[in-house]
């Protein structure tokens, strides 16, 4: 039986198309996880994909980043999705900062686009396969 964990999912505006596309595409391996989005992502992932579990959050720039890294400092986040726009300046660029530094304190695999989810997502599944567990926080079997 596979270990359900707890997936933060958030894009900035030009990524959640692509996010939406990444998910499609990894689909069968996310379906047993928990899933928090912030509420636009949430919006474009619940219409795609109406068989995840995806919680929805406030907006990013009106406090769904912030719940997201409430999330990761309580323990309760195990990985971060988080498709970023690197060609336009965001107005809570502060917050997006926040996400990236409170991952990497709290030692949380976080992917910042496609081919990093999708290494995390492989991982994921290889380490299920083997049995080895990824406990939440600490980043390791």
């Amino acid at each position: 039986m596979a270990h359900i964990l707890n997936i933060g999912l958030v894009a900035h505006d030009a990524q959640k198309e692509k996010l939406s596309a990444w998910v499609t595409d990894h689909k069968n391996a996310l379906l047993p996880h928990l899933f928090f989005a912030t509420g636009t992502t949430w919006k474009v992932l619940t219409r795609a994909h109406e068989k995840l579990q995806i919680t929805k959050l406030k907006s990013g720039p009106l406090g769904g980043d912030q719940q997201l890294g409430a999330m990761i400092c309580e323990g309760k986040l195990d990985i971060l999705i988080f498709f970023q726009d690197p060609l336009t300046a965001q107005p809570h660029d502060v917050d997006v900062k926040a996400l990236v530094r409170l991952s990497t304190l709290y030692d949380i695999p976080i992917a910042c686009n496609p081919a990093t989810a999708t290494l995390i997502i492989n991982g994921l599944s290889w380490l299920q396969q083997e049995g080895i567990i990824l406990s939440r926080v600490s980043g390791s079997g």
